[in-house]
């Protein structure tokens, strides 16, 4: 029934309305020149092509793409377009990088990057009309003067004429949960004399959970005891985004971002305990968090003597209450026992940021910039236990109630050039000074200089493969809840706070080629590895408390796939298999045993693919996909645990580019029943101990059906 609901939805549903994100000024203008929109030759290509697979047009190391080459798709968006690139895989998030300085996601906008660190890049692309979009263009990061880029970035040059917009509804349909009917965006844009703004009205709602029984076997393996659960994820995140964007007759670039957001989180897992000889046991837990957020970024681009100077400033806040609760009451009527935590987390953090770039006489990049910033994490936290009379008294928690802060400096040179015709080298050398402290019981302050920089290699070799070669020094950023003691109900475990915490610092050796396929597409291997200083695993801090704590070393080396093949020259027009394959291995050694293993919880595999085919001359397109992956296992001083999944995720579309107007794409995934696997293996005292018992549980969640309508007005 609630399918054939969702279906009459594609027939009856009126417009609702979103769309962009604009910049201006491009940080690439005076690198190679781009093709006008307006070329003849372009566009009599992209025209000859609308019903086959995007193909760019080469000009000074760059592939042109004009938005007709996407016409076949029915776009409504920029991101539909960048979606279609053969071979191109949106990447990189600034949201949890450590200040504003380098750039991690390969996506500009009019050379730009995207402004702020929460927006990211296919949310700012779905937010342009692809009424606006000029051109898009793929080129070699490591030609730009942008630390930190490097390998194939997408720069989308977008004009704006008057007032256009995009929306987009999403409904889900769950087994067992409840449906969800209000993720959806609204976002209008518009120019307000030479300005151009856009508002964003979203919600980004989830209901998540799953549900299955639970065995708890002895060390030899027999049955101790079982849980039936049923567990329940829900979420809505409402939030208001602002962009106002001007360029003045002089050149004069301003940019102001703000973003204010509700996030209301719980968690509901019942469960029933069942053990022979004994009454059942209910085992409830809930959690919840009503979060209130908002983030402010302006950044202002002018010349000066001969270059440009930049200056930024950036401000995010988060107020956290958050309530956990779980109880065991028994079925013989006695008293239940149980905690409740109760915990509210302030954090902050300030940037402000100056970047001066120049070119030489001699046609090098220059760009020197500096950066100040500030962080805390303020929180007030108490523990309750649950008493025989079924009052929560106060119970003894060390280390929970904390500020920590840390107060920042950096500077970096940026120095790019060519070395020959075919060869350019972009690098950058820094450092940063840090200066960590933490109140309280366990107060501490501790400063910090570290180097960090990064050299970029790109050889052009010949017309179809392009070699990158990066070697990058880093400072990563620390997680300030690490400081403080934040126990676990859902999953009976103590997290001690450790002060004592210093960030990872990493060297990065990357090897990245590009191979064009021609008509049948193209494919990017990147090989990696990675050595890891301080990295932060788990530690001892007492005889009966473990925490966050710094390791010595460790190290990851791995291999990534991205690619597309294009079936119209294979007898199958407009059909295309996007391919992504990860694999990496690592090692680091075990706190506990010394003995050398895996990094705790660390991606091992990933298997993405994605099959489309636009079925020529129609408005209609299917499809399917498969994910596969997995993961180490995590290690506790106590015990040790393995989030898993047990089958491949495969699903199926159906999408209809012209349902009144609009592109309507109904999706059904997990369509081969997989479950949600986690296993704990708890030791007699520590890990190196015997097995007391072992904890295994699958919760499957069903088929999920979702709805995805989006248009433009």
């Amino acid at each position: 029934m609630r399918v054939l609901l969702v279906g009459s939805v594609l027939l009856v549903s009126v417009p609702l309305a979103s769309a962009a994100h604009a910049q201006t000024e491009s940080d690439i203008e005076d690198s190679e020149p781009a093709i006008s929109i307006t070329d003849p030759e372009a566009q009599a290509s992209a025209e000859l092509n609308a019903d086959s697979a995007p193909r760019p047009t080469r000009e000074n190391g760059r592939d042109i793409y004009a938005p007709e080459a996407f016409s076949r798709f029915n776009p409504r968006s920029a991101l539909d377009m960048v979606q279609q690139i053969p071979g191109f895989t949106i990447s990189g998030s600034d949201a949890n990088e450590r200040g504003l300085g380098q750039a991690q996601q390969n996506v500009l906008i009019n050379g730009q990057r995207i402004s702020g660190k929460t927006n990211d890049a296919e949310t700012a692309l779905s937010r342009i009309n692809a009424s606006a979009v000029e051109r898009l263009e793929i080129l070699d990061g490591a030609t730009l003067n942008i630390a930190g880029l490097s390998g194939q970035v997408l720069n989308l040059v977008v004009s704006r004429q008057g007032l256009t917009g995009n929306f987009s509804w999403n409904p889900v349909l769950r087994q067992r949960l409840e449906d969800d009917w209000f993720s959806g965006e609204v976002s209008v844009s518009g120019k307000l004399g030479k300005a151009d703004y856009t508002i964003t009205v979203e919600n980004d709602g989830r209901r998540q959970g799953g549900f299955g029984p639970e065995l708890i076997t002895g060390p030899d393996g027999e049955l101790l005891f079982t849980r039936d659960e049923i567990a329940r994820f829900y979420s809505d995140r409402p939030a208001l985004t602002l962009f106002y964007g001007r360029t003045s007759d002089a050149g004069s670039i301003f940019n102001f971002n703000g973003r204010f957001q509700i996030q209301n989180f719980s968690t509901e897992i019942d469960t029933i305990r069942s053990q022979e000889g004994i009454p059942d046991i209910l085992e409830p837990f809930r959690s919840a968090e009503d979060e209130r957020n908002f983030e402010i970024s302006a950044d202002y681009d002018f010349a000066l003597a001969g270059g440009r100077l930049k200056l930024i400033g950036f401000q995010r806040y988060e107020h956290s209450p958050t309530i956990d609760e779980f109880r065991r009451i028994p079925g013989d009527g006695n008293p239940a026992t149980g905690s409740l935590f109760d915990q509210t987390a302030d954090e902050g953090e300030s940037i402000a940021r100056a970047e001066y770039g120049w070119r030489s006489k001699n046609g090098n990049d220059w760009q020197i910039a500096a950066e100040g910033a500030f962080n805390f994490l303020d929180i007030e936290a108490e523990l309750f236990s649950l008493d025989p009379n079924g009052e929560f008294v106060p119970a003894p928690l060390d280390n929970a109630t904390s500020r920590v802060e840390e107060v920042r400096g950096e500077i970096i040179l940026t120095y790019g050039r060519r070395l020959a015709p075919n060869l350019t080298l972009q690098s950058n050398f820094g450092a940063e000074y840090s200066e960590l402290s933490q109140t309280g019981e366990f107060g501490l302050t501790r400063s910090f200089v570290r180097p960090k920089g990064s050299v970029a290699l790109t050889w052009n070799t010949n017309a179809n493969l392009d070699l990158n070669f990066t070697l990058e020094r880093n400072v990563g950023q620390l997680n300030f809840f690490d400081f403080i003691a934040q126990p676990d109900l859902g999953n009976e475990v103590d997290n001690g706070g450790n002060p004592q915490l210093v960030p990872e610092q990493n060297w990065n050796f990357e090897v990245e080629a590009q191979q064009s396929l021609g008509s049948l597409g193209n494919m990017n291997l990147r090989l990696f590895y990675t050595l890891i200083s301080d990295i932060v695993d788990r530690v001892p801090i007492s005889d009966t408390l473990e925490a966050p704590g710094n390791l010595d070393s460790a190290w990851r080396l791995g291999a990534e796939l991205n690619g597309t093949l294009l079936f119209d020259d294979l007898g199958i027009p407009g059909a295309r298999l996007d391919v992504g394959l990860f694999w990496q291995t690592s090692r680091v050694d075990d706190p506990l045993t010394g003995v050398s293993r895996r990094i705790n919880d660390d991606r091992i595999y990933t298997i993405d693919l994605n099959f489309r085919h636009d079925v020529p001359d129609t408005e209609v397109a299917w499809g399917a996909f498969l994910f596969r992956r997995e993961n180490s296992s995590g290690f506790r001083l106590d015990l040790r645990s393995l989030s898993f999944e047990t089958k491949p995720d495969l699903g199926m579309f159906f999408e209809h580019k012209n349902v009144a107007g609009m592109t309507a794409r109904l999706n059904v995934s997990n369509l081969l029943g997989l479950s949600d696997g986690f296993l704990r293996e708890f030791s007699e005292g520590r890990r190196d101990g015997p097995i007391a018992f072992t904890e295994r549980r699958e919760r499957a969640f069903g088929q999920i059906v979702s709805l995805d309508l989006t248009g433009t007005f």
